[in-house]
């Protein structure tokens, strides 16, 4: 990114992603479908300095059977119900594109950029199971090139609702009775294999002009939609020269498709469980899954604050940001807000903290 800065964004999922956090004493889980729970913890993690924070959402229950959190509120909801208790934080709710219309998606992450003042992004996510196909009913399940060809075009509807009122489209003459110049809202005329749609949005553009966009580069197939069309690409590695090496390959596969690289930020996953000592935190880990079994994924950080930030100090010598993912939500949330947090950034827009320019309408530039 052409920011210098560190990104520090984590991902909230229920009490915790490790399936079994639910059981802990402290995760709160009688709250868990309250807007007070998420208020507090989105707050909380404002206030130790986290940058942004991810909203994962499916169109199932998750994995694991009984014994696993099961249960979700929407995403976009939860980060519209806290968007008015926070100030600084960016909030990039997940929002499936497979069995959805790109053009309800448009105007719910826009009208989010609105109420955060420009503080949104969406992370782009399909819909690959059995499960979720049969909830809808429409269609059947696709396997991970259609489903991500699918997510491309979705993107691309989105992106030019978004362009499709330029900055000044609203004029509000009081004299003539003319709220908004009619000239500078564009048909979008959009037709894929997927979606034909004509525009343009009934939302206005938003703070950001374009809300960030994230998607996870997890197989090739997404890997090419992140390379096309996102800010933020997010990653898994076993090691930091894993991940070093992923930012290099991605990097220079953004040149090769016409990108500017310090124009996107890689943010690598990191697993965490903080507790009082190192100790501590394999010890309750080991209890957790006891309870049910999770096995890792990619980076993982068992420990307390301090050496939490020391590894991320580490990892800032080859990544541009990390997502953390705490096993244990509530608890990772007390151990940040007791350690001095991360100082505060002055930037504005969840875009300005990436060090992103704002992109111009396409349509204003084709219209001059």
């Amino acid at each position: 990114m052409a920011d210098s800065n560190f990104f520090l964004a984590a991902e909230f999922a229920g009490t915790g992603a490790h399936p079994a956090s639910w059981r802990r004493a402290d995760s709160r889980a009688e709250e868990l479908f309250t807007g007070g729970y998420w208020v507090d913890a989105l707050t909380a993690a404002e206030n130790a300095g986290v940058d942004a924070v991810f909203l994962p959402d499916s169109f199932e229950l998750q994995p694991g059977g009984a014994g696993a959190t099961r249960g979700r509120l929407d995403a976009v909801a939860i980060a519209a119900r806290v968007a008015a208790r926070t100030h600084r934080i960016g909030l990039l709710p997940q929002a499936p594109v497979t069995h959805t219309e790109p053009f309800h998606l448009s105007k719910a992450i826009a009208s989010l950029d609105f109420a955060t003042l420009g503080r949104a992004g969406w992370e782009v996510t399909v819909s690959a199971t059995e499960e979720q196909a049969k909830a809808f009913g429409r269609k059947d399940v696709q396997d991970a090139d259609a489903l991500w060809h699918e997510a491309d075009e979705a993107i691309e509807v989105v992106t030019r609702l978004w362009d499709s009122w330029e900055d000044d489209a609203e004029i509000r003459d009081v004299p003539t009775g003319r709220f908004i110049d009619r000239d500078k809202l564009h048909y979008i005329d959009y037709a894929g294999d997927n979606f034909s749609v004509k525009g343009p949005s009934i939302t206005p553009r938003s703070p950001q002009g374009q809300p960030i966009v994230a998607v996870r580069a997890d197989d090739p197939a997404s890997t090419a939609v992140a390379v096309r069309r996102a800010d933020l690409i997010r990653i898994t590695a076993a090691d930091l020269d894993e991940a070093r090496t992923r930012r290099t390959e991605l990097r220079t596969a953004l040149v090769a498709a016409d990108r500017d690289p310090d124009q996107v930020g890689v943010l690598l996953d990191l697993d965490i469980h903080l507790a009082e000592s190192d100790a501590a935190a394999k010890d309750e880990l080991a209890q957790l899954n006891q309870w049910s079994v999770q096995e890792a994924h990619g980076l993982r950080h068992l420990g307390t604050a301090a050496t939490l930030r020391a590894l991320l100090e580490e990892l800032a010598d080859g990544i541009d940001g990390v997502v953390l993912r705490p096993l244990a939500l509530p608890t990772a949330l007390k151990h940040l807000a007791a350690a001095p947090p991360r100082e505060a950034r002055a930037s504005t827009t969840l875009r300005d903290r990436l060090g992103l320019t704002r992109p111009v309408s396409r349509y204003a530039v084709s219209a001059a």
